[in-house]
């Protein structure tokens, strides 16, 4: 792990949870293309109030990522590599676009927690994301659920 605060705060999260101790180094992650989303994701994690993400599967196909598992370990941090707070995925779902319902809208926690809300912050995000690795979003893309549950913070 080659940021310094994640390091340390994964290393003060497994003295505290011995239990964990085997697991593999976590990926370190912010959340948004943006510091003022991402500061505020990472605020709304470590408050429990965002227990989820939701990633286009195009994207991470096209950027050669792995689809999220149940029990991945991540380390959270602010847009400038402040780390956060760690959080464990309990729920992997891939969902069309078009059946995102408010219950994900909620789970997310962003905003006013309204699907309305949802569907346009995600639809730019996914616009922009996309443009830039040659692809577009559409109604019937599939986007990756992924549920998660805050362990630890500072």
């Amino acid at each position: 792990m080659e940021n310094a605060s994640a390091r340390n705060l994964w290393g003060d999260f497994l003295d505290a949870h011995l239990e964990f101790a085997s697991q593999e180094a976590p990926k370190v992650i912010h959340f948004c293309d943006n510091e003022k989303d991402a500061n505020e994701c990472a605020d709304l994690t470590c408050k429990e109030t965002k227990r989820a993400t939701t990633h286009s599967l195009k994207g991470l196909q096209l950027r050669n990522e792995k689809l999220p598992k149940i029990g991945d370990f991540s380390v959270v941090t602010d847009w400038n590599g402040n780390a956060k707070c760690v959080i464990r995925t309990t729920g992997v779902k891939l969902i069309p676009y078009f059946s995102i319902r408010e219950e994900h809208a909620r789970k997310e926690g962003e905003g006013d927690k309204s699907l309305d809300y949802w569907k346009k912050t995600h639809w730019d995000y996914y616009t922009r994301e996309l443009t830039q690795l040659g692809a577009r979003p559409t109604d019937s893309m599939i986007v990756v659920f992924e549920e998660f549950e805050m362990l630890y913070k500072k």
